[in-house]
């Protein structure tokens, strides 16, 4: 909601970076002082005015690259605006996410838990990198969390990664591609 143009490091090839020094939660007029729905505060448990640079993959530079080529900023720099330049709605980010999820996942998925909430993302690219083999403490690093926190809340399995599990541990065990012993085969 409140990342600028200016706080990112987009190259045309390769890693970009993102500078991360505000957030804007949906909070309610009643709850900001200013009259606005969206309030204008720090990174969370993290000292006023402190930033955070978390390294992107190219694909997310490209993507952020082409969405700045197709809808340019908002007059303060934000990368994400709605149609009058003000801060997208949370509602809107909701109905978009409903729409994306019965178009990309199956329609037992989409009746499970699986990515219900767009802040789902956070806890499946955290499994993810956790799952690739990617050191705890990096990953907790890229999150802005402690690693008990990583390991308390984000080291969840993903839909599907038990197979990859099984044949890891039967390939551990010296049993060669995970599926079970096929009857007579001498074990």
């Amino acid at each position: 909601m409140a990342l600028r143009r200016p706080d990112c490091t987009l190259p045309e090839t390769g890693w970009g970076s993102l500078i991360l020094e505000k957030t804007r939660p949906t909070v309610g007029k009643r709850w900001t002082g200013t009259g606005e729905v969206h309030d204008n505060r720090g990174l969370k448990n993290r000292p006023t005015n402190e930033t955070r640079i978390v390294p992107i993959p190219p694909r997310l530079v490209r993507m952020l690259l082409a969405h700045i080529e197709e809808f340019g900023t908002a007059k303060d720099g934000r990368l994400f605006a709605n149609e009058r330049g003000g801060v997208v709605a949370s509602t809107t980010y909701w109905r978009v996410w409903d729409e994306a999820r019965h178009l990309a996942l199956t329609p037992e998925q989409v009746a499970s838990p699986l990515a219900a909430r767009p802040y789902d993302l956070r806890h499946a690219a955290l499994s993810s990198w956790l799952n690739a083999g990617v050191d705890p403490t990096e990953v907790a690093e890229r999150a802005g969390n402690s690693v008990e926190v990583l390991l308390s809340r984000y080291a969840k399995c993903l839909d599907g990664r038990q197979d990859v599990a099984n044949r890891r541990i039967a390939e551990l065990l010296g049993e060669g591609d995970g599926q079970e012993d096929e009857p007579g085969d001498g074990t």
